[in-house]
Order: C-alpha cells, then structure tokens, then sequence
C-alpha cells in the first residue's frame, strides 16, 4: 500500500474508532474490564469499624496508636489483542472486508485500553505466529498497531487459533485481558465433524482456553460474513478456499446444497458455543453487514 493511501487510511479509522471509544465506550469498558487486584495506596489511623487484618503493625507501633493499610483498586491493565491474519479475512460481501472490520473493532479497543491508562499489544497470528508487538501506551503506538494492521502481509493463510492462545500464555508472565478477534475459520475444527463433540482437536482448543483463561481474562470476538450462513441461488458458482487453495465449483439453485451450507455453519457456530462456554470465554459474534458497536456494547454489559 501505498504510503499517502495507508496514513489516510490510518486517519479515517482513528477519527471514526477513537470517537466510538470515547463517546460509547468509556464507561462500560471500565466497567467491564477491571485491574489485577487490589493495590497499597496509603496508611491511616484506624477508625471504627476497620478490619483489624489491615493494621500496619510497623507503623503502628512506631506512632504508638493503631494505623491501617489503605488499598485501592488497581485499574491500571495490559490489553492484548490476538489478531488472526490467515487468508480468510480477506473475504467480505456486503460492506466491507473481514479483515477491515477486525482492524477497526481492534483500534476501537485500543483507544478505549489507552483512556484507561492501559497498555496495549498485540499477536498478529495465522497458523504461525506472525508478528508480536509488545506492550506500550499511547496514541502513537496504536497509530502504529493500526498501520501494521492494514499493511501488514503473513507468511501463511492457514488459522491455528491455540497456538496463538498458546503464545499469549508464554510471552506473558503477568495477567492481562486478551481479545481474540478471529473468524475462528480455524484449520483443525474444520477437519472433524461438526457432531464429534468430543474430538482431539476440539479438545485441544477446549484445554489451551480454558488454561490461558485461567492465567488471563480472554474475550473471543468472531467476524464473519453472511454468505458464510447463507448462499443466494445464483445457480453455478466457481468458489476458492483462501486459506487452502482449493477450487470448487458449486450449483447454489439446489435448495439442498443451501441447506447444508447454513446446517455446516450452525453445526460450527454451536461448537464454538460449546467450546467458549466450557473455557468460561466470554464471546460474541458479529457479521460484517452488522453494527460491530451493538455487538460490543452487549458483550460490555454481559460482563459489566
């Protein structure tokens, strides 16, 4: 991409997604998203009613009267963002790309991580790790997150969506809310049956989430686009699969083959349900003809 083209694309994104999080999205994202724990803030005499578990007995017994431990909410976070790159996001029919709407939810998160005072990284991944930027603050490092976002080309299409889950718990020690925005068009779930619940590869998503979950706060965000639900009866169409290569052709005016279109992305989308739920993942779903604000602003008040 040209260079003028790419800083104007980075200028429109930050005019339309810094003004989401700081008219919309302030609050509930404070809400939402809380600090590590509990933080010293200071020392005071001891008023009735106060825990005597908070008596500094240091203090305490230089002033020769009793004194607590003051603790404060520590608000302060690291927000990663896991930003799949694999072919498929380069798929859209309606408004726009996969990969245009996962970049502007991803810097609408951004801005609204940085009001809070909070860092900001991210984990660009297809089958591979592709790219980690490590955490920073401040307007400039997501003016960078969003030009890497929108020039940024992987060395493979391919998704593995553990293995980036799997990074995340490596490259970070400390806890930290990860957002996981991917169309989840993830090579090891397509290789089974979507009725095999209890298959190897689903397991293994299963446990990866359910393990990085437990170390951080991880939030699943899928983008899809309809015609993944439903196909129109346009009748012989030549199809290719952008992560495989592989070309197809298929007759959209059987009423049969639509059918098991949407029954394959139902099976799927209930699979990803069973999966989020049983890793405790907090997740929504949002299509690229749809208002990715609502979408946002429910998940927000589901965890507020």
């Amino acid at each position: 991409m040209e260079t003028q083209e790419l800083i104007k694309k980075v200028r429109k994104i930050e005019i339309k997604t810094r003004g989401l999080s700081s008219n919309i999205f302030a609050g509930q994202y404070h809400t939402a998203f809380k600090g590590r724990g509990m933080a010293f803030s200071e020392v005071r005499e001891y008023q009735f009613g106060d825990d005597v578990r908070d008596i500094d007995w240091n203090v305490t017994a230089r002033f020769h009267r009793p004194y607590v431990k003051v603790f404060e909410e520590e608000r302060e976070l690291t927000v990663m963002l896991l930003v799949d790159v694999s072919g498929s996001l380069d798929f859209g029919t309606v408004r726009q790309m996969k990969r245009d709407m996962v970049t502007e939810i991803a810097a609408t998160l951004a801005f609204s991580a940085i009001q809070n005072n909070d860092k900001i990284g991210v984990v660009f991944f297809s089958d591979r790790i592709e790219k980690y930027i490590p955490p920073k603050k401040g307007r400039k490092h997501i003016l960078y997150i969003i030009r890497e976002m929108l020039d940024f080309t992987p060395d493979s299409k391919r998704t593995d969506v553990s293995m980036a889950v799997e990074f995340l718990s490596q490259v970070m020690k400390r806890r930290c809310t990860a957002f996981l925005l991917s169309d989840f068009y993830d090579s090891e779930l397509r290789r089974q049956d979507p009725k095999a619940r209890n298959s190897a590869s689903e397991s293994r998503l299963e446990r990866v989430l359910t393990m990085g979950n437990r170390k951080h706060d991880i939030v699943a965000i899928q983008v899809y686009d309809r015609r993944a639900k439903t196909l129109p009866d346009i009748g012989l169409m030549k199809v290719r699969d952008a992560e495989t290569g592989h070309e197809m052709v298929i007759d959209t005016s059987s009423a049969k083959f639509r059918h098991a279109h949407t029954r394959y992305f139902m099976d799927n989308q209930e699979k990803l349900r069973q999966i989020f739920a049983k890793s405790s993942v907090d997740w929504t779903s949002v299509g690229t003809d749809e208002d990715y604000v609502k979408a946002l602003m429910m998940l927000f008040k589901k965890r507020g």
